[in-house]
């Protein structure tokens, strides 16, 4: 643990030279042992704790503050004869050692949290530990969500992730829950709706939750940092081009149809007609224009072949229906129309390769448009 590395300061000569202080200790963990309850596992790397001491040890809320009920170390391996019996109690252990003291109330206590011996100063052994216990973390409002089994892991992503210079907007111990997966997803930016969990589970009501964004949220689950990192990496990557089709196809493309003869199969309500794509695409949604720049309506839907399509490209004969125009009024058979580009997506389409017609009918609706406004798209 890292938290352990910061304590390396135990193995200094100069440390035991008051064995009697009172014991500092970091907690390794926690949990459920046969006739002895919720205990903790701790390495004692100065002082000395004693069966009945009043012991300060850190959670992610208030400290915890309790009575040592029981001193347990570890047997040597040769007295060892039934796995069942592998501690021995003691009275008082001093620095440095391992371990296992059972007391009351250590359900909030977490792996890495720091272990101090009250000595009629308990107040500020509380303010030392909660300081202990506070992680040098800056949090965003746009970031990812970190969970990880002690402090020392949650320590080393948040090393790794700031690093690489990615935001963190909560970092916590324990699985994750419901409430994390809501709060991934309420994110703003759709990079940042990510966790990350380092050696925890996935609570079942997250699982639940999870189904509900399993196209927004992402969630890796690991015990090697540094294949959550990567696992990360690779959603980013994949997340970005998914972004960058959707956007695509929320751009209006340039593209010009031609209004082909005998083919009005409704007049209006709405009008449904059958086009050939000149040039570049059309696609449901996005508005028709004449040569003179009048908007004549929107495609409501495109049809080919008897199915409904999202898009048709250059070469397709589709038929299309035009919400808001009547045939004989604002269009008529053998007319050519171009796809309404409004005018910030000419912006957009720099960044989108086109091809040498595209561009060219691009610069026909940008000739268009500047006839009634010189500036228009610029």
């Amino acid at each position: 643990l890292l938290r352990l590395l910061k304590h390396q300061r135990f193995l200094e000569k100069d440390l035991f030279t008051d064995e009697d202080a009172p014991g500092e200790a970091t907690v390794l963990e926690v949990k459920e042992v046969k006739g002895l309850g919720l205990t903790l596992d701790a390495i004692l790397y100065k002082g000395m704790v004693r069966k009945g001491d009043r012991i300060v040890i850190g959670s992610f809320g208030e400290p915890v503050v309790t009575n040592v009920r029981a001193i347990l170390k570890p047997r040597p391996l040769d007295e060892i004869k039934d796995p069942r019996d592998e501690f021995m109690a003691t009275d008082e252990v001093s620095a440095a050692a391992g371990i296992k003291i059972s007391a009351s109330n250590l359900e909030g206590v977490i792996s890495g949290a720091p272990l101090r011996v009250a000595a009629g100063n308990e107040d500020s052994l509380k303010a030392e530990v909660k300081a202990d216990m506070t992680l040098d973390v800056e949090v965003k409002d746009e970031g990812l969500i970190i969970k990880a089994d002690a402090i020392g892991s949650l320590e080393a992503l948040i090393f790794e992730l700031r690093n690489l210079d990615i935001p963190i907007r909560k970092c916590e111990i324990g699985s994750v829950s419901k409430k994390d997966v809501i709060e991934a997803a309420t994110l703003r930016d759709p990079l940042k709706k990510c966790i990350l969990a380092f050696n925890v589970s996935v609570l079942p009501d997250a699982k639940e939750e999870l189904a509900k964004y399993k196209e927004e949220v992402g969630i890796f689950t690991n015990n090697v940092i540094y294949k959550l990192i990567e696992d990360h990496k690779t959603w980013i990557e994949e997340k970005k081009i998914e972004l960058d089709k959707l956007r695509r196809r929320e751009i209006s493309y340039p593209g010009s149809v031609l209004f082909l003869p005998n083919c009005t199969f409704r007049v209006s309500k709405p009008a449904v007609v059958g086009v050939r794509v000149l040039v570049g695409r059309i696609s449901a949604g996005k508005g028709l224009m004449r040569p003179d720049g009048k908007v004549i309506g929107r495609i409501k839907s495109i049809q080919r072949e008897n199915k409904s399509v999202r898009e048709a490209i250059a070469g397709n004969e589709v038929a299309i229906a035009i919400e808001g125009i009547t045939v004989g009024r604002q269009i008529n058979e053998g007319d050519l129309l171009y796809v309404d580009i409004p005018e910030a997506h000419v912006k957009l389409l720099k960044d989108v390769e086109l091809n040498r017609d595209e561009k060219e009918i691009l610069e026909k609706v940008l000739e268009i448009r500047r006839k009634s406004d010189v500036f228009w798209g610029m």
